[in-house]
């Protein structure tokens, strides 16, 4: 029986894009989030999105971050 390989996984490259579109399922928002490869990116950091109005700006990357309801 064989197992999946998690590193043969698709990924988000992190730090791809300058803007993500978000869905409460992906809540709470991390930049970088759960899917990106790690390897290149900056530590983990938790954004208030719901807090403020719906929107997050990675203070590491300049990521943007809107919350569609």
């Amino acid at each position: 029986m064989s197992r999946p390989n998690p590193a043969a996984e698709a990924r988000i490259p992190a730090n791809a894009e300058n803007r993500y579109r978000i869905t409460r399922a992906d809540l709470p928002l991390s930049c970088p989030m759960p899917g990106m490869s790690l390897w290149n990116s900056h530590p983990k950091v938790y954004l208030p999105i719901a807090e403020q109005g719906g929107h997050a700006k990675c203070p590491y990357c300049g990521a943007e971050y809107d919350l569609a309801d």
